[in-house]
C-alpha cells in the first residue's frame, strides 16, 4: 500500500491488531487514540521524559519516537498488558506502599523501566537504580520513594519473597 496510510499488523498485549495507520503517527498516539490504551502518556514528545514508555519485542522504547508503521509485525506491550499479566504486581504494590506515585503521570513509564532493570536479576545498587530510571522524569515524588520501592522489590525477588 502506498501513500499516507499503511496497513499494519501488530500484536498488542497478546492480541493481533490489523489497522490502517497514518505514516506519521507515533505508536503511543495510535495506542491511545485507536485502541483506547491510555496508560502510556504523551509528555515531551521528544523522547526525554519517559511518560510514553512501551515494550516493543521485549525492549522498552519511547513510544513518542517510534512510528506505528515501524511496529508492523512487532509485539507491543503497554502498561495495561504488563499489569494484566501480573508481571509487575509486586512493583505496583511497592510503589503504593512507599508512596512512590502521586499524580501517576510518570508511573507507567517508571514501572516498565524498573521492570526492565529487575528482569536482569540480582539486587542493583541504589545508584544503578537511579541511573536506569534517569530517563524517566517525575515532578512529584523526588525519586527517593521510587528508588526505595524498586530496591525493596529487587531484594524480595532475590530472596524469593515475590
Amino acid at each position: 500500500m502506498s501513500g499516507r496510510f499503511h496497513a499494519v499488523e501488530i500484536i498488542v498485549n497478546g492480541e493481533a491488531v490489523r489497522e490502517r495507520v497514518d505514516a506519521r503517527q507515533s505508536i503511543v498516539d495510535f495506542l491511545r487514540d485507536h485502541l483506547g490504551l491510555t496508560g502510556s502518556h504523551v509528555g515531551c514528545e521528544h523522547g526525554v521524559c519517559g511518560a510514553c514508555t512501551l515494550r516493543v519485542d521485549g525492549v522498552i522504547v519511547r513510544g513518542c519516537l517510534m512510528l506505528a508503521v515501524q511496529c508492523d509485525g512487532a509485539q507491543v506491550e503497554t502498561i495495561e498488558g504488563v499489569s494484566d499479566t501480573g508481571e509487575i504486581a509486586d512493583l505496583q504494590a511497592a510503589f503504593e506502599k512507599r508512596n512512590a506515585l502521586q499524580c501517576g503521570f510518570c508511573t507507567p513509564g517508571m514501572l516498565l523501566a524498573a521492570q526492565e532493570l529487575l528482569r536482569r536479576g540480582g539486587v542493583p545498587s541504589r545508584e544503578a537504580i537511579r541511573t536506569h530510571l534517569s530517563g524517566n522524569y517525575c515532578r512529584c515524588t523526588g525519586y527517593q520513594a521510587i528508588v526505595d520501592a524498586v530496591e525493596a522489590v529487587a531484594q524480595a525477588r532475590a530472596e524469593g519473597r515475590q
